[in-house]
């Protein structure tokens, strides 16, 4: 099995998450952004816009890309948005503090897309066991993604751009993103790519795994007294950042929440 066969199973796997979008317009533009590139997933939490999947202009701006309209789905969280997802990229052309490991567009597709170790899905199956479940969340047209939502994601895209005009539109970005996806998927991207690492040899865990394992890590810091829980300051979002640059693994997260568990059964009870 070459791998073209084995990466097309990317169409299936890789999810747009729109998160409080204004314009119902960039919603039916980024439906056909995404047709055009042979992905179909979309995701939109908590649009600021009125109907957006029927309104008169996300039809008109889906130009042709009506069924990728009609099957995208409104949920209330984040949280909701990503279920079944492993793995989540969020996408700015702002660069945080306390960000997640930061790539560009060619390497988050590459690793994606590079699991050379799976078997593609049979038929309209899910994804084999294994697989990356990747999300690409893309803010708000005017304020972006805020800085709890960019902490939860495995890494940070950042759109290489003229740094005197870096601003692209929400559709914009999405084009770019689904083009370099769909190159990846089908072999085409070419060279070596920066921060591909070396793919994953368990299951990814969950980005709900991920969470849970930091509340119950927090819960053990502030039990041996190692994190202030009245003035935390910036070590948890540290320690996110530290694990989102090790890709972890099922197992993984639950050797460290063994370890929490271990720390709260022996800490002085308060």
């Amino acid at each position: 099995m070459n791998p073209t066969e084995i990466n097309t199973s990317l169409f299936k796997r890789l999810r747009f998450v729109l998160v409080e979008t204004s314009r119902a317009g960039n919603v039916g533009s980024v439906a056909r952004a995404m047709k055009t590139m042979g992905f179909s997933e979309l995701v939109l939490v908590a649009p600021r816009c009125e109907n957006p999947l029927h309104d008169a202009e996300a039809v008109a701006f889906a130009s042709g890309a009506g069924d990728v309209l009609a099957g995208a789905r409104i949920v209330g969280s984040i949280g909701e948005a990503l279920e079944g997802c492993n793995f989540a990229a969020a996408v700015s052309a702002r660069l945080r503090e306390f960000s997640p490991p930061v790539w560009t567009p060619r390497a988050f597709a590459a690793h994606v897309a590079g699991q050379s170790d799976l078997q593609p899905p049979q038929g309209d199956l899910q994804p084999p066991q294994g697989a990356l479940r990747p999300a690409l969340l893309l803010g708000n047209e005017r304020v972006g993604l805020p800085n709890e939502i960019v902490q939860q994601c495995n890494v940070l895209i950042n759109i290489p751009s003229n740094p005197d005009y870096s601003s692209l539109n929400l559709s914009q970005a999405a084009q770019v993103l689904a083009y370099e996806a769909r190159l990846a998927a089908l072999g085409e991207a070419g060279g070596t790519v920066e921060a591909r690492g070396v793919g994953f040899h368990g299951d990814a865990a969950s980005l709900a795994q991920v969470e849970g394992m930091y509340a119950h890590l927090e819960e053990a810091l502030v039990a041996i007294g190692f994190l202030n829980e009245n003035n935390p300051k910036k070590l948890m979002p540290r320690l996110k950042r530290l694990f989102a640059r090790t890709g972890l693994e099922t197992e993984e997260v639950n050797i460290l929440r063994g370890i929490a568990r271990a720390i709260l059964e022996r800490a002085p009870k308060r």
